[in-house]
């Protein structure tokens, strides 16, 4: 895995294509989301799983977008920051850094771990 392939991964997250994201993951994912009831969030594992999960980012937020987006690899571990935006089903919006932090197996991506900051969102336009 390299820093453009990496850049690459992030552009498909920012077009919506699921089936180009997928085409980055091994077929042993796993997704662990910033949320969730656990210490790690939400554990998502396997294709259809993880792919399933990755579609609720833009059913939950259809303007979902990772902005300024930076990233960094070293043998089997990389790391992508990002300022996430969007638009919630109440008009509020979403504005938060975060990081994935990844580790790589056969040359995909093995392991997405997201972290994003705890930001209250921002209230609709009155």
């Amino acid at each position: 895995m390299t820093v453009a392939q990496l850049a690459q991964f992030s552009a498909a997250w920012n077009r919506h294509d699921i089936d180009d994201l997928m085409n980055f993951m091994h077929e042993e994912c796993i997704f662990q989301t910033a949320a969730g009831p656990n210490a790690y969030g939400t554990r998502h594992e396997g294709m259809d799983a993880v792919r399933a999960a990755f579609e609720s980012a833009w059913i939950n937020i259809p303007d979902a977008q990772w902005l300024n987006d930076q990233h960094f690899v070293d043998g089997d571990f990389g790391v992508s920051e990002w300022t996430f935006v969007g638009t919630t089903g109440d008009g509020s919006c979403i504005e938060a850094d975060g990081v994935d932090i990844f580790t790589f197996k056969d040359g995909k991506i093995q392991m997405k771990n997201v972290f994003r900051k705890n930001r209250p969102n921002i209230p609709a336009s009155q």
